[in-house]
């Protein structure tokens, strides 16, 4: 019994339309493993968590169409696309940043900052990304805006859904579907000129031009985005989607989640001077079934969690518009946690006013204001610091390594047949693949030498230059180049069969350098 808030005045009950509609997913009706779809119909939701929406949509989309298109000037000698994934180079360009294929510890570690993210945002705010920034839940609100813009809102879509085919029927579906294959060639259009120069690809693949794989990746990502985001929708999210069975461990007690309030919104009813007059008192709800309305998952939030709801919130506009027209307070339904809910729920089964915990913010009659209150001790509770920790921990690591790393390698690789050779004058020589990466998009000059093993010289094929320790060898930008290096050692200077020696490149135009540690194989002697 709702004993803290009684129904206000309402001039005109009727002034608020009860929408026919019922939950397509419902929580109280089990169900197979997979259940055929059923059209959902949501109705547009006006409110400051659908202007939120709005904004969340135009900038993700923005950034994800945008993002080719920006340069970064890099020099000459290299890409001036601003995020580029060359693979024919098996470079990663991001801004400033350029990741090698050897370096992908970098992209493994934004990944697992990507995870911890989305834990910590969940443990704090639920489903927040399935709400409000998943690509699925994005284009599935640009494709409704689509869909309202030419069939009209809720009740124009399900009668023109429900009549017979005409011409003005035919038209409309036509150009809805027309619009989304449009859409799904933008998305898989924008997708190919991460891969290559984007204004280049874009004339190859307007005359034709361009690689199969181009059109192949296209046509794949329309379709994808075409049945998803038009035909499947909360299918996706529902039956797809391993999420929504994942984020339960993420949640606990001090969680915010979309909640319907029902120690004030029970018992439900319309007709509160008739219910009065019946010695009843009803709560807040009007049952107007307006958060069933614009629900896109087609769920009943008064029907408590259910794996379905993505807190998207716009069942929080549609009832906070309807208590604005009551005159009664917002927040029947609204962001709440489960141990608000239940000192509320305690609190209305009692009767009684005196607050659980005094801190929170509350109401007169002492209940939890879940529209007001935010309680900012669930960031600093144990999981939340665990998650911050873990996600800080990893960003600061990747930072300190990004700046701190050389853009000067050396990898060497021994001759396994023959291990060594013996000279005509009596030396002793070992072959080595050398091969020197210059990972900076400039040319240089790298000097590479030998240390460690007495009276040894180098010799390299294809580099005019006199035997010697020390060669000057001229690297393209951002290239490696491999080199044939010979070491020879006089024999009466070898005491064993194995020895090490140390193979150094350098720049000394920036004080970069890199060494490794090589054997050098020679026969026993005697």
């Amino acid at each position: 019994m709702n004993t803290h808030i009684p129904p206000q005045p309402v001039d005109d009950p009727q002034a608020i339309e009860r929408i026919e509609a019922e939950s397509v997913n419902a929580a109280w009706k089990r169900k197979p493993l997979y259940e055929a779809r059923k059209k959902i119909f949501p109705k547009r939701a006006e409110g400051a968590y659908r202007r939120f929406k709005w904004i969340v949509m135009l900038i993700t989309l923005g950034i994800y169409y945008v993002t080719p298109w920006l340069r970064w000037d890099r020099g000459p000698y290299a890409p001036d696309q601003a995020v580029l994934i060359d693979l024919a180079n098996r470079r990663f360009y991001f801004f400033f940043i350029e990741i090698w294929p050897q370096e992908f510890i970098y992209v493994a570690g934004l990944l697992v900052m990507a995870g911890f993210g989305l834990f910590l945002v969940t443990s704090v705010v639920g489903r927040a990304w399935c709400g409000y920034t998943c690509p699925q839940t994005v284009w599935v609100d640009l494709f409704l805006v689509v869909e309202r813009a030419l069939e009209g809102d809720r009740n124009a879509r399900i009668k023109l859904d429900a009549a017979p085919w005409s011409a003005n029927k035919v038209v409309r579906k036509a150009a809805k579907h027309a619009i989304w294959l449009m859409i799904g060639v933008a998305t898989g259009g924008a997708w190919i000129f991460y891969f290559a120069d984007a204004p280049t690809l874009l004339m190859n693949f307007l005359h034709g031009s361009a690689a199969p794989v181009a059109y192949i990746t296209v046509a794949v990502l329309t379709a994808t985005t075409y049945t998803f985001g038009g035909l499947m929708r909360e299918q996706v999210c529902i039956y797809m989607c391993p999420w929504p069975r994942i984020q339960a461990a993420m949640l606990d007690e001090s969680s915010l989640v979309v909640t319907y309030n029902d120690w004030r919104g029970e018992p439900r009813g319309r007709h509160a001077k008739k219910a009065a007059a019946e010695g009843l008192v009803l709560g807040d709800c009007v049952d107007c079934n307006a958060c069933v309305a614009v629900c896109p998952m087609g769920i009943d939030i008064r029907d408590g969690q259910q794996l379905e709801c993505i807190t998207c919130a716009l069942c929080i506009d549609a009832c906070d518009s309807v208590m604005d027209k009551l005159d009664r307070p917002r927040g029947l339904i609204s962001y709440a946690t489960l141990s608000d809910y239940s000192d509320n729920m305690a609190l209305a089964t009692a009767g009684g006013t005196a607050p659980v915990n005094p801190a929170l913010v509350r109401t007169p009659d002492g209940f939890v204001d879940t529209v007001k209150h935010f309680n900012w001790k669930i960031l600093f509770r144990a999981r939340s610091i665990l998650y911050m920790g873990v996600w800080a921990l990893v960003g600061v690591g990747l930072v300190v390594a990004l700046l701190s790393r050389d853009r000067l390698e050396v990898n060497v690789l021994h001759d396994r047949n023959p291990q060594y050779v013996l000279e005509s004058n009596g030396d002793i020589r070992n072959g080595y693949t050398v091969k020197i990466l210059n990972m900076i998009p400039e040319p240089r000059v790298i000097f590479l030498s030998i240390s460690g093993l007495p009276g040894a010289t180098m010799k390299i094929p294809g580099i005019d230059q006199p035997d010697g320790v020390s060669f000057a060898v001229k690297v393209e930008p951002d290239r490696l180049r491999e080199l044939r290096v010979y070491v020879l050692q006089p024999r009466h200077l070898i005491s064993e069969t194995t020895a090490q020696f140390r193979l150094v490149v350098e720049d000394k135009s920036s004080t970069e350098r890199d060494t490794y540690l090589a054997n050098f194989n020679a026969p026993e002697m005697k």
